[in-house]
């Protein structure tokens, strides 16, 4: 067997062939095929190539396509493209900084957590720690259990094997906990911070590189506020980029990651007719006088409240107003979701594994996953200006077809095990599509650290 090699609108693929069936393929660089005339041309190039047939362009009516970064032939299976294992050194930290927080531990809280001891589990009788911010724990726990061969990375001991180094704060819970709300009055959170930012600065690993190499999780807006300007090298996995500047934070060099939701998911929705069988039309319920971004709720209270078919209430978070939140998105065609005081909100991601589909009314919003995943096949997008006329939000609204929604719907039902924080971790959960994202900072990374070590001059472009 003799490889063939040829190149197909700029990608080069190798093929291994036995008579006149291709039976094996390699990518040498990634080839993404869309609906398009371009893509289907190459498709058709290629098997007709690999495989001596008289295969007609015309025989190519429904080709696998990439659809929201897998490989679907219409049948709702996925297929990963050739991805390398990331290596992943995890910093030896003492447990004060991370599950010490948690107070499932009576050990010296000096101590880093031992590789043969079960991570705790989140706290679920405890709403002020902020679940919706966890994303720092599952990561952390996901990196603990990663000896298995089927995960996206490959935890190192050696960090000189390392592509990407992990710093286990969990800031959003030191927020939470020592900070605005002062579950505990010490330690504070800015001396937490700042002995944090000390131990990072002084790594040799961080000095090798930067910093650029770095994951450090700062999901919740205000986690790591004292001494996130000393380590903004670093990739940040973040909600959104409300309230940082550009030169901090951005869609270049940091993750977007979902809230962890709060309400359960919809398992059962199975209505013969879950169109007609949710009798709301828009739904919001929530805290409706917000700071910044979040000024737009109180506007549109005074101008959809109590009108026919919205629910648009004030709630707090108790076990009642999840309760009913839980009841009105299953009830309901759309969910509401403006901007929080920042561009996010949890509700969103409540919304999505509710089925219910989501209105964003949200100008700055960044979303997780979006090289993976479409939004507009399963959300609406509307600008603040355009919402705040009178009469025109809910018009848009009743102008979808039942056809178009259930289009949605179904999207929603196919999407939402993306959004799903879990132990352990499952393929392409929310905590799988996470790392998905970080192969892609590496190679620019690797690009700038192997420039510098070499160059003998200061660099003269501006990364």
């Amino acid at each position: 067997m003799i490889p063939k090699v040829k190149i197909f609108g700029g990608c080069v693929v190798s093929i291994i062939a036995v008579g006149a069936a291709a039976v094996g393929a390699s990518l040498m660089f990634p080839l993404f095929f869309a609906e398009s005339s371009w893509s289907k041309s190459i498709l058709f190039d290629f098997v007709k190539w690999s495989t001596s047939s008289n295969v007609t362009e015309n025989s190519l009516q429904s080709p696998d396509v990439m659809v929201d970064g897998r490989l679907d032939s219409g049948g709702g299976h996925e297929m990963d493209g050739c991805e390398q294992q990331l290596k992943v050194y995890v910093y030896d930290f003492p447990r004060r900084f991370n599950f010490g927080m948690l107070n499932y531990t009576q050990v010296d809280l000096d101590l880093p957590w031992p590789d043969d001891e079960v991570p705790p589990p989140w706290p679920s009788d405890e709403p002020l720690l902020g679940k919706q911010y966890s994303v720092e724990y599952w990561l952390l726990v996901d990196l603990l259990e990663g000896r298995r061969g089927d995960k996206q990375f490959i935890r190192v001991r050696d960090p000189k094997q390392a592509d990407l180094f992990f710093v286990p704060f969990f800031s959003s819970l030191c927020f939470n906990k020592y900070g605005a709300r002062r579950i505990n009055p010490e330690p504070t959170d800015k001396a937490l911070q700042e002995e944090m930012a000390k131990l990072v600065l002084e790594s040799p690993y961080w000095k090798h590189s930067g910093g650029e190499d770095h994951i450090i999780p700062l999901h919740h807006p205000n986690a790591f506020s004292f001494s996130r300007h000393l380590l903004n090298a670093s990739i940040f996995i973040v909600a959104d980029f409300g309230r940082t500047l550009p030169q901090v934070s951005s869609l270049k060099k940091d993750v977007v990651a979902p809230y962890d939701h709060v309400i359960p998911t919809y398992e059962d929705d199975n209505a013969d007719d879950p169109f007609n069988s949710r009798e709301i039309l828009l739904f919001f319920q929530g805290t409706i006088k917000r700071k910044d971004d979040g000024i737009v709720r109180t506007k549109l209270a005074n101008i959809i409240r109590n009108k026919t078919g919205v629910h648009f209430e004030e709630s707090i978070k108790n076990e009642t107003g999840f309760r009913q939140a839980t009841e009105g998105m299953r009830n309901s065609k759309f969910c509401l979701d403006p901007a929080g005081d920042t561009p996010s909100s949890c509700r969103l991601f409540d919304a999505i594994v509710s089925h219910c589909v989501p209105v964003i009314l949200s100008d700055k919003i960044e979303l997780p996953f979006e090289a993976d995943l479409d939004y507009t096949s399963f959300a609406l997008f509307y600008s603040v200006e355009e919402s705040l006329q009178p009469g025109w939000l809910l018009s848009q609204l009743r102008n979808v077809s039942q056809v178009q929604w259930l289009q949605m719907w179904n999207r929603l039902e196919e999407v939402s095990h993306h959004f799903e924080y879990q132990f352990p971790s499952k393929k392409n959960d929310a905590v799988s599509m996470i790392w998905k994202q970080l192969p892609r900072k590496v190679s620019a990374i690797k690009l700038k650290i192997h420039r510098k070590e070499r160059l003998k001059i200061a660099d003269w472009w501006n990364w």
